[in-house]
């Protein structure tokens, strides 16, 4: 393993200090907004514009590839990025700075579009698999240590938004001093929503509801710990914990997925969820060991939802349309994640800081009740069914290409959906080609009515 992934060791740094300076930013904004009493609303906004910006991101980082090429894309993101993250430093009215959250996720989005196309560039395909876990590992180690790095500085001050620009600034230096060959800039795969909305609305209903809690998670939890009287060094910690829970759940779940109905999973995890929130949305202050014990509980269960969801999905969608429906998942997750911090934000501001956990659980059992295993038709299950699980990153730490590097995405299907075609604006050879989604509604129109009837059909409604 170590020998595969030797080659990617400059791409991982990349992703690792990104998301290193990612998490600490969050964070802090979140705990200097704490120390100045402003309410979570803001707190809540500011996590919605970055999450704006990360679906911003998603469209205009296409266009931006395509026009300048990789390297250039990466660079001039990554030192807006640094700008904007400093900016913070320099101005203190509100409503700049969440502009300023909104050039951080679009910039980011971008940076992620970039690395994600160049590691399924370099990878083969038997490797994709084990190439995209050591993308994984590395997103979210570098979300833990930007926790920790406020154990070790839990002074508020300037120095902390310089030690993130410094993380944006060192992620530069691997892209910039590579000398591989640059990928082929892709076009966005089609979004095709009222497809997936018809065929897959369970899982679209998980993703929704993962990205309004998960969301509303790396926004508030912070502002939640913070009122519940924790220092700045156990805010890190508690935040650490947190996340790192969301990493060692993913290797049992996907042996739990693979073995046992998925729809009953979701379900099952989601009714888990609410109950283990209850004790931090009951008790408006909670002794330290209950505050971690919980905490790292209900993140363990939140972080379950989106990977659940993705492999649901992915068992019901013909193959050729997977790069298609990572892309509506992650939309979809951002929308979510767009919503849920302003709208838990506000609960806070009214009803205290309790109110976040008392909003998990609430949406924890709004997907109990819409997650029905018993209208699952299988009318569209695809032949190998159930798919080998993988772990998805979420639009935290990923961008619509990371489905390119999913193994369970055939490498001849993601060529059949895109189509190289010349490019007069690149003014490299490398840049010659450009990667176009074909769109033949026919093909679309005969797949929506071709479905195999696997299994029991007890409802209309399709997964």
């Amino acid at each position: 393993m170590r020998q595969i992934w030797k080659p990617f060791r400059a791409l991982y740094f990349a992703a690792l200090m990104m998301l290193i300076g990612s998490g600490l930013l969050s964070t802090y904004l979140a705990l200097r907004l704490a120390a100045e009493q402003v309410d979570g609303l803001w707190v809540g906004a500011l996590m919605a514009a970055n999450y704006f910006g990360l679906v911003l991101g998603g469209k205009l980082g296409h266009r931006l590839i395509g026009r300048v090429g990789h390297i250039r894309a990466y660079t001039t993101c990554a030192g807006i990025v640094c700008a904007a993250v400093l900016g913070h430093g320099l101005v203190d009215y509100l409503p700049a700075w969440l502009f300023l959250r909104m050039i951080v996720g679009l910039g980011m989005m971008c940076q992620y579009m970039v690395i994600e196309s160049w590691l399924n560039e370099q990878a083969e395909a038997k490797q994709r698999g084990v190439v995209f876990s050591g993308y994984m590992i590395a997103s979210y180690l570098g979300l833990v240590l930007g926790q920790l790095i406020l154990v070790m500085h839990p002074q508020l001050g300037l120095e902390l938004l310089m030690l993130v620009a410094l993380c944006f600034a060192l992620c530069l230096v691997p892209v910039a001093m590579t000398q591989r060959i640059h990928p082929a800039p892709l076009k966005p795969a089609p979004m095709e929503p009222r497809f997936f909305l018809k065929r897959v609305p369970q899982s679209l209903s998980t993703v929704l509801g993962s990205g309004l809690i998960v969301g509303s998670f790396y926004g508030l939890a912070p502002l939640y710990a913070s009122q519940q009287g924790l220092s700045t060094e156990q805010v890190g910690l508690f935040m650490g914990c947190c996340i790192f829970a969301g990493l060692l759940v993913q290797w049992p779940l996907g042996w739990l997925s693979d073995r046992y109905d998925r729809a009953v999973l979701i379900r099952s995890f989601a009714l888990c969820l609410a109950i283990a929130a209850l004790p931090l949305a009951v008790f408006p202050s909670v002794p330290l060991e209950m505050l971690f014990g919980v905490g790292f509980l209900v993140s363990l269960l939140q972080f379950c939802l989106y990977p659940l969801a993705n492999a649901f999905a992915n068992d019901h969608v013909e193959p050729e349309r997977r790069v298609s429906l990572t892309a509506m998942l992650l939309v979809t997750y951002g929308i979510g994640a767009s919503v849920g911090p302003l709208a838990a934000g506000v609960l806070m501001k009214f009803f205290g800081s309790q109110s976040l956990y008392a909003f998990f659980s609430f949406f924890a059992l709004v997907l109990v009740w819409r997650i029905r295993p018993k209208a699952v038709t299988n009318l569209h299950q695809v032949d190998d069914a159930p798919l080998h699980h993988v772990a998805m990153p979420d639009s935290m730490t990923s961008s619509p290409l990371v489905a390119a590097l999913d193994p369970r995405v055939d490498e001849q299907s993601v060529h059949d959906q895109m189509h190289v075609i010349p490019d007069p604006v690149q003014d490299a050879p490398v840049h010659e080609g450009e990667v176009v989604p074909l769109a033949d509604e026919a093909d679309e129109a005969a797949e929506m009515g071709d479905g195999r009837k696997v299994g029991r059909s007890l409802s209309e409604e399709e997964q």
